[in-house]
């Protein structure tokens, strides 16, 4: 190749979606792994799965490397959520094929994306759970759906004045899955059932309270962290160097801002009372408080699909006596059928393909997405192959 052309198509070949990095520090070194697709936000992409559940195996594995570092790159988004685009061309290639739609729930795959996105975020986001050494992930500004899923599990999760964290998966026909059915589940005061329902917005102070961060850090002290991490004395024994890692965060963090969740802690657990969803929908349409967070979660679920709000319900219920590992077990099946024969593609295609925003949702109403509607979509099809995930392991389950 002439070395003009070579060079040029060096300079034309893509970045890779995610960056990794090793830090020689005082007393160990540090892996920071950056998701690096600005464009859209960070969201997870296949590829990018892939790329940093690899990573995250060889770092374990290394007795050198003290802690991971887990980031996202620009200003706007740790990670907005997954990738809606990648999936939606694999519910059109599955249609293609007569793979897609009507009645038949005696077996969902057929999707080949579609099975290896959900098999490898779902290991990924497993993995991040049982990591075994210290994993910092530093929650900046958007961080939705399956960036949640992402910053759940690590062991020391940071959010700051630009957080904003929210399962909208009502909004395209999909549920609050990559663990949520567990995460939500054990939200205080049945809150996770309204985030599902109405996918309302946590600023960092919300986000601290619903267990799903830790640390309230500016912006401005990330490179401090980053140093004071690099200072660390690190034992490479996992339970004291978390520890340590939670002193260090401490010694910068500060008091995080009260969130309209914490604020309407009280209303939330009484629209929320109860084993009846028809009732709790009932109450959260009711809503006529001159109050716009309520109001725009009421819109939200309004003109969501109720068979979201149907499967939230139904996977949240089962969840809460599941461990995390069978709860992704059961996530797997769940979404594989909601790709085959849910509101998914319709979803999608709604707000982000003819972006007409006006999903004809199938079933149109809760009276029709049952709790009998619900259970076809836990179908497990048979003769059942080996699960993709069964090797996810209850010896190492982590905190509840």
């Amino acid at each position: 190749m002439n070395a003009n052309l070579k060079s040029e198509a060096q300079d034309a070949a893509p970045a890779a979606p995610v960056r990794f990095e090793e830090r020689e520090g005082a007393y160990g070194r540090i892996g920071i792994a950056t998701l690096d697709a600005p464009a859209t936000l960070n969201g997870l992409s296949l590829e990018m799965a892939q790329r940093l559940d690899a990573q995250l195996r060889r770092w374990a594995d290394d007795p050198t490397l003290a802690m991971v570092w887990l980031q996202g790159a620009g200003e706007k988004a740790f990670c907005a959520g997954g990738d809606l685009h990648g999936l939606y061309r694999g519910m059109r290639e599955q249609q293609a094929r007569g793979r897609w739609g009507g009645d038949d729930f005696a077996d969902p795959r057929g999707n080949v994306h579609a099975e290896a996105f959900f098999e490898t975020e779902y290991r990924l986001d497993y993995r991040i759970h049982t990591f075994p050494k210290p994993l910092l992930c530093w929650g900046h500004g958007i961080v939705m759906g399956g960036g949640i899923g992402l910053m759940a599990g690590a062991s020391h999760r940071v959010v700051g004045e630009r957080s904003k964290l929210a399962f909208p998966e009502i909004t395209v026909g999909l549920y609050p899955d990559v663990g949520g059915s567990w995460l939500l589940a054990r939200v205080p005061e049945r809150a996770g059932l309204f985030l599902a329902l109405t996918g309302a917005p946590l600023n960092a102070g919300d986000a601290i309270r619903a267990g799903l961060a830790d640390h309230y850090l500016p912006e401005a002290a990330r490179a401090q962290a980053l140093d004071a991490a690099l200072a660390a004395p690190w034992s490479f024994d996992a339970a004291r160097d978390r520890a340590t890692l939670t002193v260090l965060l401490q010694s910068l963090a500060e008091p995080a801002p009260a969130g309209p969740l914490q604020q309407r802690a009280d209303a939330v657990a009484a629209l929320c009372a109860g084993d009846s969803l028809e009732a709790i929908i009932g109450r959260i349409e009711a809503i006529d408080a001159d109050d716009a967070w309520l109001q725009n979660a009421r819109k939200t679920l309004a003109a969501g699909a109720p068979g979201s709000a149907r499967l939230g319900f139904e996977l949240q219920r089962r969840a809460a006596s599941l461990s995390l590992a069978d709860t992704f077990r059961m996530e797997y099946w769940v979404s594989l059928h909601c790709a085959a024969h849910g509101d998914f593609a319709e979803g999608i295609r709604a707000l982000l393909i003819d972006k007409d925003r006006n999903p004809r949702w199938n079933p149109a109403t809760l009276a029709q997405a049952d709790a009998h509607w619900a259970a076809a979509f836990f179908h497990v099809p048979e003769p059942a192959r080996p699960h993709p995930l069964a090797d996810l392991g209850a010896a190492t389950e982590p905190r509840a």
